[in-house]
């Protein structure tokens, strides 16, 4: 494992940083790893796995357009036994 030096971190940095460590009962060396990890999208974990789905498409419809959609839709619940003779 690397190791790395940082100069020139200022106070309100320095401070904001202990204060984070304490507030999430970890050393300072964990929390600065956990942030920068953080900050660039990696895991916490070494083994990360892909997403292979689309859930980065999907959203979420609201109350009145799930109703809209149920109104606009609802002519497909309906059999016509007309159509089946």
């Amino acid at each position: 494992m690397k190791s790395i030096t940082i100069h020139g971190i200022d106070d309100e940095l320095d401070w904001m940083l202990q204060k984070k460590a304490r507030g999430e009962d970890l050393s300072l060396n964990k929390t600065i790893k956990k942030l920068l990890k953080q900050s660039l999208g990696l895991s916490e974990t070494k083994k990360t796995r892909p997403k292979h789905d689309f859930s980065e498409f999907c959203g979420v419809w609201s109350e009145k357009e799930y109703k809209e959609f149920e109104k606009n839709t609802e002519i497909f619940e309906k059999i016509d036994e007309e159509d089946w003779k």
